[in-house]
């Protein structure tokens, strides 16, 4: 039978390698639990659905430079071309695209006059100008009311026809309860703004601002109203990288005289965004292999010392019966005392370091679960570091032992 005061009893014989193995431990613990936790969070912030089809939908802006253009009639003979190239399945103009990091945000009141007493004030949201068929380009479902009919697309900027659809999340913030279709909103003046339709979700431009998920759609043409234009097309994915190149030519075979900055996917636009996150996660990832492989490097190499220094010791054991089962534990145990005794007190560090990331960086607090995880996955690690040197230290003979001292 193991008894564990013998055991303790060894590792106190030679303090200073247990306790730098100790130590290393607690800090691999506080640091795992808190790394893996920012790992989960920006996995989970990047794996949010946009409402998009991102693979499908190409998104370039055009800088003309005719003077004499007619921004209408160039906008309606631009889309029209696009629409006949093959694989293209829609197109629209905008005023900015989803998850490119830039665009315009507003926020709606429920009364003409924004300072009156009780007005109330939508969340902030991304404000799209909406052009023909932009619901469809995008692939935004409406789950609620209507879509605009293309008549109600408008060309002019101060219209007094506006119409609205908001996202879910808009809705539900401020008309919680109630359908939010036929309602009357205020943009600054007081001409009204209705409310025709609510669609399921559609991100807008900041990845990582609070109301990523808020969106007001309005029926305006952008590309009609400026010389300069933004436009989103949606085409089968195969197709697209050979679109971007096609869509140039006929555009500027219509009109030489503009040129157009770049083209790029709404995917492509959601990877650029969160490409700080995702080397955040890689960094953090390497660090966490680092940390289990030291410590999994320091553990066996204290084993294989004790097994060259205590030759003896095991080979006395053997010849007094002991099974190469105990010789095991034997390591096995000591390894868990230190783990458990490191586990505790670095979880512990893991939560003061979670309070300190959540008050300094905005982070929230360390769930313990990754603390209790962190700890499993260190018991695991350290088995398989203990068992190779562990059967090696079982097989020493009781006879070549007693000689070799």
């Amino acid at each position: 039978m193991l008894h564990i005061k013998p055991i303790i009893s060894s590792l106190l014989r030679s303090k200073s390698g247990p306790v730098l193995l100790f130590i290393q431990m607690v800090l691999s613990v506080a640091i795992i639990a808190n790394a893996s936790f920012i790992i989960n969070e920006r996995l989970k912030l990047m794996s949010r659905e946009s409402g998009i089809d991102e693979a499908q939908v190409l998104a370039f802006r055009v800088n003309n430079f005719d003077d004499a253009m007619d921004p209408i009639v160039q906008n309606k003979r631009d889309m029209q071309l696009i629409r006949d190239l093959p694989g293209v399945i829609s197109v629209t103009s905008t005023n900015m695209f989803p998850l490119s990091g830039g665009g315009w945000s507003t926020g709606l009141v429920d009364k003409p006059d924004p300072d009156a007493e009780g007005v109330r004030r939508t969340p902030q949201s991304a404000q799209y100008m909406a052009g023909p068929n932009f619901v469809e380009t995008l692939g935004v479902k409406v789950i609620e009311g209507r879509n605009f009919y293309p008549e109600e697309i408008l060309n002019d900027r101060y219209s007094t026809s506006l119409k609205v659809l908001i996202t879910k999340t808009v809705a539900d913030a401020f008309w919680e309860g109630e359908s939010a279709v036929g309602k009357i909103l205020y943009h600054g003046s007081e001409d009204p703004i209705e409310v025709i339709g609510v669609v399921g979700k559609l991100q807008g431009a900041w990845v990582h601002s609070d109301q990523l998920n808020n969106s007001i759609l309005f029926n305006q043409d952008f590309a009609s109203m400026n010389s300069n234009g933004m436009y989103m097309v949606r085409a089968d994915a195969k197709a697209i990288p050979e679109l971007k190149q096609q869509i140039k030519d006929v555009l500027l075979a219509e009109n030489p005289e503009r040129v157009f900055p770049g083209f790029m996917t709404i995917k492509e636009y959601r990877e650029r965004s969160y490409q700080n996150d995702a080397l955040m996660v890689s960094i953090l990832t390497i660090v966490i292999a680092l940390l289990l492989l030291v410590s999994a490097l320091g553990l066996s190499g204290m084993v294989m010392f004790n097994v060259q220094r205590r030759t003896k010791q095991i080979g006395t054991r053997r010849a007094l019966g002991a099974r190469k089962i105990d010789i095991i534990n034997q390591f096995l145990i000591e390894n868990y005392l230190i783990c458990l005794s490191a586990g505790v007190l670095g979880g512990l560090l893991a939560v003061q370091l979670g309070r300190q990331l959540m008050k300094h960086y905005d982070l929230p607090m360390l769930d313990i679960s990754y603390a209790f995880a962190t700890v499993f996955g260190l018991f695991i690690v350290t088995t398989i570091a203990v068992l190779l040197p562990a059967r090696k230290a079982a097989s020493i003979s009781p006879a070549t032992a007693t000689r070799s001292v």
